[in-house]
């Protein structure tokens, strides 16, 4: 992965009218040259480490905070209830509005964000549009190329599809200014995900190892492409108003395939800890997909202990903070049950004069190699089995299967130091917060997947518009900061498509409804 890491590094792209149509030149290592124009894409794959090159720039695209890597909590964890910055002035207040929910189309944050999406699934256009100029070794080899690049397109779509709803769609590269406006047009989520599931199904159908440790870690794996697939069903089984059983159905054998490619038992025998632990970052049995970041490199180190860090405080990094760090909601903080063990590791009151408040403690590196400056190894998870397992918890439920779902349940809150979900429902504090089953499983997810980027996707794939208006407003302002509960509407559900974008084409391109 180191190599993958150094060979990868983008210079300049240039992009078409729409950024989703993008890449109209390529450099020979194909994002490493000075002179971008020197070659051209159509004369750039040649041989099988072309390919390779190709599609290790597709891991280095989710690398970048702008699309899925560390860093982009502003387009996911910071628009729930979880964390969300209290400063609204700097950056002329732009990332406050996210979790302010007072956002605005014209939000640069976002027109960067959309940008960095879609160009990441033009990388993935170009790849499976030339692949078949190339002579390989062997016919597997090339599936698993196609296999790994249909899986970050889906996985890009996935999040943009749940973002921002119907959004523009291509597959193949797009290579005039006249196709690129052809294509300019949202379409529907039904026809987003119906792509989703065509990528992600053709990618079990190659060679792909069942585990990363078996091919590269930072690498795609059966186990990842069963474990998205899955929570597409899930997604679609718990929003769309037709097909849920079947939906459900497919989850649970996509969820429950990803499970059963695990190399451990009982989720007890990977201490919470480790699953975060730079040094195990290699081997931890729980991590299925994660993005790659290097110790003590400049260029390709991690940030986010750095970052997260509040001042006054050196739990994180040895880096000397001198701002607040990555602020939680203190009605996070309510949420933790007396004795949760991930608590303590994963959040810390900051008694700075300028902080006096909660920060995220979650992603450590003190290493030395790290030093002063901050250059952490941490990698950002995208897939651990804990997430699989409570995704699959979930569904269990939808298919009325309770008692395997709160077996799934259990063995989460176990490892936690949490008693088992019969012996909470006795007492009345858990009971009263979380009723049913359903409120039990989002309540586990929320706690053991903290700042991971997956409590805003929970939440709506949990709660219709209404019902998302109607959980934010029955919190306790002062438990949520200076973000204001009373600004979020039904609109809310979705974000703005950026006014770049709308403008292209007022009618083709819509706004969604409220901005």
């Amino acid at each position: 992965m180191e190599a993958l890491l150094k060979n990868t590094s983008m210079k300049k792209r240039y992009l078409l009218p729409l950024v989703l149509f993008a890449l109209s030149s390529c450099s020979k290592d194909f994002l490493n040259q000075k002179d971008p124009n020197a070659i051209q894409i159509q004369d750039y794959f040649k041989s099988e480490n072309d390919v390779l090159l190709a599609v290790n720039g597709l891991y280095q695209t989710l690398r970048s905070g702008s699309t899925i890597g560390e860093g982009s909590t502003l387009y996911n964890e910071e628009r729930s209830d979880n964390t969300g910055r209290n400063d609204n002035q700097s950056n002329a207040g732009e990332p406050f509005q996210f979790n302010d929910f007072s956002l605005l189309p014209s939000n640069t944050y976002l027109k960067t964000h959309w940008a960095a999406m879609f160009a990441g699934i033009s990388r993935c256009n170009v790849i499976l549009t030339h692949i078949d100029e190339v002579s390989f070794s062997s016919e597997g080899l090339k599936q698993r190329y196609m296999a790994e690049t249909k899986f970050v397109r889906a996985l890009l779509l996935f999040h943009m599809v749940r973002k921002f709803g119907d959004i523009p769609m291509s597959t193949v590269q797009v290579t005039s200014k006249e196709q690129a406006n052809e294509l300019a047009f949202r379409q529907k989520e039904s026809v987003i995900y119906q792509q989703i599931i065509r990528d992600l199904t053709d990618a079990l159908s190659s060679d792909l190892p069942n585990t990363q440790m078996e091919y590269a870690v930072g690498r795609t794996s059966k186990a990842a492409v069963n474990a998205i697939l899955g929570q597409v069903y899930l997604t679609l089984g718990a929003t769309q108003a037709s097909g849920s059983a079947e939906n459900f159905a497919k989850a649970e054998q996509y969820l429950s395939a990803s499970y059963g490619m695990r190399t451990f038992g009982q989720l007890k025998e990977i201490p919470y800890a480790q699953v975060f632990d730079v040094g195990m970052k290699m081997q931890c049995k729980e991590l299925v997909f994660q993005i790659q970041y290097l110790q003590g490199d400049q260029n390709y180190s991690s940030s986010i202990a750095r970052n997260y860090q509040a001042k006054g405080e050196f739990i994180n990094s040895q880096n000397k903070a001198t701002g607040v760090g990555e602020v939680v909601k203190l009605d996070l903080i309510k949420d933790y049950e007396e004795g949760d063990l991930r608590k303590d590791f994963s959040v810390k009151f900051a008694k700075d004069p300028q902080v006096n408040d909660w920060f995220v403690t979650k992603f450590r590196d003190n290493s030395v190699k790290a030093s002063s400056a901050g250059w952490g190894g941490n990698d950002w998870i995208l897939i651990r089995y804990a997430d699989v397992m409570l995704l699959l918890a979930e569904t269990k439920y939808h298919l009325g299967k309770e008692a395997e779902a709160i077996a799934l349940l259990d063995q989460v809150r176990e490892r936690a130091g949490l008693p088992s979900y019969a012996a909470s429902m006795l007492n009345n504090d858990y009971r009263t917060k979380y009723p049913t089953l359903k409120l039990a499983i989002l309540h586990e997810r929320r706690v053991e997947l903290a700042f991971e980027n997956q409590r805003w996707f929970d939440l709506i794939r949990n709660y219709n518009p209404q019902e998302l208006v109607t959980y934010f407003k029955t919190k306790n302002q002062a438990d949520y900061g200076n973000a204001k509960i009373s600004n979020i509407t039904t609109k809310d559900r979705y974000y703005p498509i950026p006014f770049d974008e709308y403008k292209l084409d007022p009618q083709r391109m819509y706004q969604n409804p409220g901005y």
